[in-house]
């Protein structure tokens, strides 16, 4: 017997309980789009007669066994005209679907919305976003940003004007887990954390779990932001693109074999360098300093047979930021980025088991070089991943869906590693410390429909780290020096953690629009980022739990009340938390990058505890020509730290007392829609001197608790107006007279917005300056608000063909 009989014999035993005395067959099937041949993830399957039904997964597969019968089958997508099948299962059917958009251009149609998912599923605090929808929300200077439209969601908090970093439910940027394409991105921001790294005409699904992660989810502590892109149109060829004020785009995909394979290719660049550099002279103390970003994204995939998909796809990514001071002779070049790659095979055991097998590379690194004169130096960091996986879903039942699978994941960490010379001569700085880790896990779960009312999603997740060698472990007496050293040979075993993930949510329907849920998730972290104090570049360093460095845990739960409105059409949910955080990680004061010569970074660190609770509500219209949501967060979040502010406990940094964000898109025709934002939000919490006096011929600054001061209030609004050039052309036929669509070959559009449209001066950062003299006793201290963004307008041309 072979591993696959082995496999589906087992997984049958388990659950033939469930067919015990009756007749039952499978329906599977893959759901994709009509036009293009994409696959329809979270399509919805519902059979009529049950009242019950499925969703495709992420590769559009879905898969209901039902009693003998005949039953109405309606396929759904939001924005996709329905599709019904009649079926007289007397045995197993494969069925495969397509749906066609919606078809309101051409006047033929009237579209029915999408069930609502909002009171039936058992997961807290997860959203899916629609490209569609993103691309009306106002983008700040016309670039459709993901990172920045799940800042509008209660629960999430920005990282600061502009950023795309984001925190949730009070958990470090590092407690993110941002996939694309199932392959980890560590830094998911351009020009210093003002865009991200995802293009939009790239990106298909987009989803924000913030809740209690399920069980195939594992490695962070607060959140996942799991990114899908496109596989490329099988039918024909198309391109897209744009022109923006900042940086330009273009899309080419198309059939490799039509309805077979396909690819898509993205590329995006930014050209104020290339703008700028004609109106600087060679001869200008400046000439040579520039900033651009660009990132490229492909993928290729291929239907092997009825029964195997085979998908390569990649990312990579660059900043590069240079100054030239040609009068004093300084340079300084720092480039930074990411690169990734998945290749995954789809296999079908039979109508009821799915496999995903996918191999991962992963990598970001930053470089820092200055050169003075004869004197150069460099400092580079990075961690580079391999990772293997297979992922099952399981389809016993229409109440039961079923998923289990197993991980490896292989990291190399470069935590910060430092080089220097003059002329010819080299100082030495230590060997490059690298950190190695193995990371293992294997998990299973079960969404469980156990009565009409009652539905649960009970999973259980083992994860295992293992630092590995080659590694030098240098020891350091109580005054910091390093007294000796114990080196590790390669692969040589040097500290195992286990950590056992039980994650349990459930769903009780109160009635047929409204429900209540729960969740408890326990999760384990053995990664981790610290933010360099006084270090304004990029240069947060990752690296692993050690023997010095336990994993993090983090324990949630959360209660939630969840009720629609108005035959669906509008959406509400009240959601409480609380979390407890064991582990967290910060860098002692004063510790820089240079630290790390001769010398281990977890020398430097020191290691506390956190909590944080709070309530989020959300109000969603899902349907009709106006559509958007108002979110509100009240929230609290603490750290403790036994070197840090004396022991005492304190706010985190990116505690928000209160979070609102007011999103509303207007479809006033076909081709014309309106946009308009607005967020408010507490501000920032930072450290500022309490008093500054004279004492013994010295200027002493006293500093108060830990993150005492908080800026004002973050708030503002942004509007936008998007035409649609028109897709449909009228064809009359000369003999009969007769009217017809036909679609165009090139279509365009325009985006205008205006970013900050009251130009209110939001805190970007404060600084202190000396006010008075000190000699006359007028000597005082004065803080400075530093704003970026006045009110910015900019407009987007957009095309396809």
């Amino acid at each position: 017997m072979n591993l696959k009989q082995v496999i589906v014999l087992v997984i049958n035993v388990l659950y033939s309980v469930v067919s015990l005395g009756q007749d039952k067959f499978t329906i599977s099937g893959y759901i994709k789009e009509a036009s293009s041949g994409e696959a329809m993830i979270g399509a919805a399957v519902y059979v009529s007669e049950l009242q019950k039904g499925s969703i495709a997964n992420q590769y559009g597969f879905y898969s209901i066994t039902l009693p003998a019968g005949e039953y109405n089958i309606r396929y759904s997508f939001i924005g996709f005209n329905d599709h019904n099948e009649k079926v007289n299962l007397d045995k197993d059917i494969r069925l495969n679907v397509e749906l066609s958009e919606d078809a309101l251009e051409i006047e033929e149609v009237v579209i029915e919305g999408e069930k609502s998912k909002n009171t039936e599923g058992t997961q807290m605090g997860t959203v899916k976003l629609k490209m569609a929808s993103v691309r009306k929300i106002p983008a700040f200077l016309g670039e459709v940003d993901i990172m920045k439209t799940i800042q509008f969601l209660p629960g999430v908090s920005s990282a600061g004007e502009g950023n795309t970093g984001f925190y949730v439910r009070g958990g470090g940027p590092d407690q993110n887990l941002i996939l694309l394409d199932e392959a980890t991105v560590y830094n998911a921001s351009h020009l210093f954390g003002f865009f991200s790294v995802f293009n939009g005409d790239a990106v298909k699904d987009v989803k924000l779990i913030k809740g209690g992660m399920p069980a195939n989810y594992g490695g962070r502590l607060a959140s996942v932001l799991d990114i899908t892109m496109k596989e490329g149109n099988n039918k024909e060829y198309h391109a897209q693109g744009g022109i923006g004020v900042i940086s330009s785009r273009l899309t080419f995909e198309g059939p490799i074999v039509k309805n077979k394979s396909s690819f898509i290719l993205t590329g995006r660049r930014t050209y104020i360098d290339v703008l700028t550099k004609p109106f600087i002279s060679e001869t200008n103390e400046f000439y040579g300093s520039g900033y651009y970003f660009y990132d490229f994204n492909a993928k290729v995939n291929w239907q092997l047979s009825d029964k195997d998909r085979l998908y390569l796809s990649g990312y990579f990514g660059r900043d590069v930021f240079s100054y030239n001071n040609a009068k004093s002779n300084f340079k300084v070049n720092i480039p930074w980025g990411n690169a990734t790659g998945s290749l995954r095979w789809n296999h079908l055991f039979g109508d009821k088991l799915f496999l995903n097998t996918t191999l991962v590379y992963s990598e970001y690194d930053f470089e820092f070089g200055a050169q003075f004169s004869q004197f150069e130096s460099k400092l580079k960091s990075g961690i580079r991943d391999w990772n293997l996986k297979a992922d099952f879903n399981y389809f016993p039942s229409v109440r039961h869906t079923v998923k289990f699978g197993v991980q490896g994941i292989q990291h190399k960490f470069t935590p910060s590693s430092m080089s220097a010379k003059s002329g010819d001569t080299e100082f030495d700085a230590g060997e490059i410390q690298h950190v190695y880790g193995n990371e293992f896990g294997i998990y299973a779960l079960d969404e469980w429909d156990i009565t009409e009312r009652i539905k649960i999603n009970g999973g259980f997740r083992l994860s295992i780290f293992q630092h590995i060698g080659p590694f030098t472990r240098f020891i350091k007496n109580d005054k910091d020096q390093t007294t000796s050293e114990i080196k590790y040979d390669p692969l040589k075993p040097i500290k195992t953690y286990i950590g056992p993930e039980p994650r349990i949510s459930a769903r009780f329907k109160v009635d047929k629009q409204s429900s209540l849920k729960l969740g408890v998730t326990h999760n384990y972290q053995f990664v981790h980022l610290s933010t360099l104090d006084g270090v304004s570049l990029p240069t947060d360093v990752w690296f692993p739990s050690t023997d010095k460095v336990k994993p993090q845990i983090g324990t949630q739960y959360a209660l939630g009340y969840f009720r629609n409105f108005k035959e669906e059409t509008y959406e509400s949910s009240v959601e409480i938390y609380y979390k407890d955080l064991q582990n967290l990680i910060e860098y002692k004061e004063g510790s820089q990058p240079s630290d790390n010569i001769n010398d281990n970074v977890d020398n430097y660190l020191t290691f506390g505890t956190g909590y944080s609770y709070g309530a989020e509500f959300f109000f969603k219209k899902r349907l009709g020509d106006l559509t958007g949501w108002v979110g509100y967060t009240w929230s609290k979040t603490f750290r403790k730290f036994p070197e840090i502010n004396e022991g005492r406990e304190f706010s985190a940094k990116f505690d928000r007392r209160h979070d609102l964000s007011v999103i509303a898109t207007y479809d006033l025709t076909k081709r014309w829609s309106f946009g308009a934002a607005f967020v408010y939000a507490t501000g920032s919490s930072l450290t500022l001197p309490i008093a500054r006096y004279y004492f013994e011929n010295n200027i002493i600054t006293e500093f108060g608790d830990r993150n005492w001061f908080r800026m004002p209030a973050y708030h503002r609004a942004d509007i936008s107006v998007t035409y649609n050039g028109k897709e449909y052309t009228t064809v009359v036929d000369p003999d009969t007279g007769k009217e017809t669509k036909k679609k165009k070959r090139f279509v365009h559009g325009f985006n205008f917005s205006i970013y900050n449209v009251y130009n209110r001066a939001n805190p970007y950062f404060i600084y202190l300056e000396d006010e008075g003299n000190l000699t006359q006793g007028t000597l005082d201290l004065a803080a400075f608000q530093v704003s970026l963004f006045p009110i910015l307008p900019s407009i987007t041309w957009n095309f396809k063909f």
